[in-house]
This record gives structure tokens, sequence and C-alpha cells, in this order.
């Protein structure tokens, strides 16, 4: 008979710690147990036999993020209050008919649209519906805003105890991910210069260019996950710091993406004006098939940059993509050399040439450490411009607050932020 340990070891694995740290995983287990906490407590206090409302709503109010689940829950909170009100209006006035219910649908709808309750214009439908087809309506009315409320602060203290997983490091994944595809599209542009390149083909690239804009925004809906889970999370310090660090970081991807298609199109159209002949000449196209090779590596080398989140990591990041950017500015001045050498001995297509350039230009000066720091310092300024205007009172009680904690000296020689 084999050891326990044994046994057991599937079960023990790391895979299974990797996917309980997952934050889908974890969403699941959190919205499961808010359901279920919201169903017992709500059999405690509401008079319904069976008060589904309440692990509804619970279910709907944990969010993926905490910021989410504030903004969820006063809204589905407001929806059915407002439903419900309208129903017990409406059975004051009339009964339970087919017109009376097209009338209470429409007269739902059209009012939750001014009560700002966003995609909750449903729930004040489904809410009114619900208690004017009972026979009690105020009864069954009261008992349902109680086990939404039940629902909606379970969610909420919940969300409070337990704070939601971050999504950090699933879009960082996207991002990188990202980037890495725009390598490999690089080196597939590079990989054809040097050879008899059929318009198909090189339009074939073109094709994949342009499919990255969908990889885009597939990317941004992750990314927006990520700052909405930095939002109001305990356990974050720094959460505008992340959020702009990755919205800036993916800003600059999005460009250098327009400016791959663009490149690519570039070359679609050198292959339709060298239908007959290499895209390069041989001794200029091992140049510029090596400065792409850096030009890409420069990508991923930024990604990695802006989605790490250890110091340690980032200043070998940083220093990876210095190295790879001075490399490409060096293959650059060569590549260029050589192109002007060609287009002296044979003219045609030399605006092509010129705009292959300026469009590696544009990526490496997008990827430029020193343009990216003031980027980023832009952007925080202007971030906390928007919170100055939108928040006055809040942004004075903190800077109150900070005020009033007295600051420690350090001692002579110590460094800032030494522990």
């Amino acid at each position: 008979m084999r050891p326990v340990t044994t046994l057991l070891a599937p079960y023990t694995d790391a895979s299974w710690v990797k996917a309980l740290r997952n934050p889908v995983a974890v969403q699941r287990l959190r919205a499961t147990a808010a359901a279920t906490i919201a169903y017992v407590i709500a059999l405690q206090l509401s008079r319904e036999p069976a008060p589904l409302t309440a692990p509804l709503t619970a279910l709907l109010v944990v969010q993926v993020t905490l910021y989410a689940t504030l903004k969820t829950g006063v809204r589905r909170i407001n929806a059915v209050v407002v439903g419900v009100v309208i129903a017990i209006g409406f059975s004051a006035l009339v009964g339970l008919s087919w017109w009376s219910l097209g009338l209470i649908i429409l007269a739902a709808l059209t009012i939750g649209r001014y009560v700002r309750v966003n995609e909750f214009v449903p729930e004040v439908a489904i809410s009114a519906m619900l208690v004017l087809g009972v026979t009690q309506v105020a009864s069954s009315a009261w008992d349902r805003v109680l086990e939404t409320l039940i629902g909606a602060l379970t969610g909420l203290v919940f969300n409070l105890v337990l704070a939601p997983p971050l999504w950090v490091e699933t879009a960082g994944d996207s991002v990188q991910d990202l980037a890495r595809r725009m390598r490999r599209l690089l080196l597939r542009l590079g990989d054809q210069l040097d050879e008899f390149t059929p318009v198909s083909h090189a339009a074939a690239r073109l094709h994949e260019a342009r499919e990255l804009d969908h990889d885009i925004s597939e990317v941004d809906a992750s990314l927006r996950q990520a700052e909405d889970s930095l939002r109001l999370n305990p356990r974050v310090r720094e959460g505008r710091l992340h959020r702009v660090v990755l919205r800036t970081g993916l800003d600059t991807l999005e460009i250098c993406t327009v400016v791959v298609r663009v490149m690519a199109r570039t070359l679609t159209d050198l292959a339709k004006e060298r239908e007959e002949e290499r895209l390069l000449d041989p001794k200029v196209s091992l140049a510029v098939r090596e400065l792409l090779g850096y030009v890409a590596d420069a990508m991923v080398s930024f990604a990695v940059l802006v989605t790490t989140r250890t110091s340690d990591a980032a200043e070998r990041s940083e220093s990876r993509l210095r190295s790879e950017l001075a490399a490409a500015e060096t293959a650059r001045e060569s590549a260029a050399r050589l192109l002007l050498e060609v287009v002296r001995g044979d003219p045609r297509q030399w605006q092509l040439y010129g705009a292959l350039l300026t469009e590696v230009d544009r990526i490496l000066a997008e990827l430029d450490m020193e343009h990216r720091s003031q980027r980023l310092m832009e952007e925080l300024d202007r971030s906390a411009q928007l919170l100055h205007e939108r928040y006055p009172r809040l942004m004075a009680l903190r800077r109150g607050a900070r005020r009033a904690v007295p600051r420690v000296p350090r001692p002579p020689g110590a460094r800032r932020g030494a522990r």
C-alpha cells in the first residue's frame, strides 16, 4: 500500500496553490461564500420562505473589485427601491392585468433612466413586476427591499473584510503577451527583406498588424479591471501610481502598434514596386533585420519594465531596455548609411526607405526612457489635478491629515525609504 503522502501528491501539487491564487478562482469562491451568507441572514430576518433576492443581490454586488462593488451596491439598492415604490403606487390604483403589466414595465424602464442606476435599469422593472404580482403588495415589497439591503450590505462587508484579488498580474501578463506578439511580427517583417517576397505574403503581414488592434482592445479591458482592483484596495498603498504606470505603458505600446502597422504597409508597398526583385539589397537587408530585432526585443523589455512590481526586477528590466535601445540606435545609424549608399546608386523607392527609417525612429522615441519618465510625471500631475477638481473636500482632508502627522527626523546619512 502506498503512503498517504504519495496518494495525496496530485492534490498537494503546486498547481493547486497556483489555481487558488488565480483571481478568477478567488472571485468564484468569494461570490459563492457571500451569496450563501446573505441567504442565511435573510432566512432569519425576512418573512419570505425562500428569500432568494438576498443571495442574488450579494452575488451581483460582490464584483471583481472593491471599487466596482461599492458602485454596484448603491445602484442596485437604488434600482430595487425605485421599482418597489412604483409597484406600490400602481397596486393602489390598478390590479394586475396584461395592460397594467405593460404599463408598469414602460414606467419602470422610463423612470430608471433618470435615477442613475445605469446598467440596473431592467432591475427597476423586474422589482416592480415581482412585487405587483403578489397578493399582499406592501408586505412583499418591503421584504424585497429588506432582502436587497441584506444582500448588498453582505457583499460590501464581505469585500471590506476580505479584500478582492488584485488583477494587476493578469493585466501585466496581457501587456507582455501583446509585446511578444508585436516582437514576432517585427521579426517576420525582417525575415522577408532579403527574399523575393510576393505581394500576397507582404499583405498577410499587414493583415497580422491590423489584427493587433483587436489585441489592444482585449488588453485595455484587462487593464481597466486591474485599475479598478487598485482603487480603494487596502492592500495597495500607491494605487494611483500603479494605475498610471500601467496605463501609460499600454498607451506607448498602442502607439507602437500603429507604427508597426504603418511599417507593414510600407513593406507591402515596397513589395508591389519590386515584384521581381528582393525588397532590399542583400548588403542592406542584414543590417535592417538586425535593427528590427533590437527594436522587437526593446518592446518586450519595455512591457516587462512597466508591469514589474518589485524594485530589483524593475532595475534589471530598465538596464536591459537601455542596452537594447542603445544597440538599436547603433544599428539604425548603420542601416541608414547603407540605405543612403543604395539610394545614391539606385534612387527608386527612396521614399519607402526613408519611411521605413522614420517608423523605426518613432518607435525608438516612444520607448526612450527619458520620454517615458516625462510622460509618467505628466500623467501623475494630471491625475492629481483631476482628483482635486472632483473631490476638493476629500483632498483638503487628506492634506490636513498629512500635516497633522509629526515627521520623525531621519538620522544623518540615512537614505530616503530605508527601513
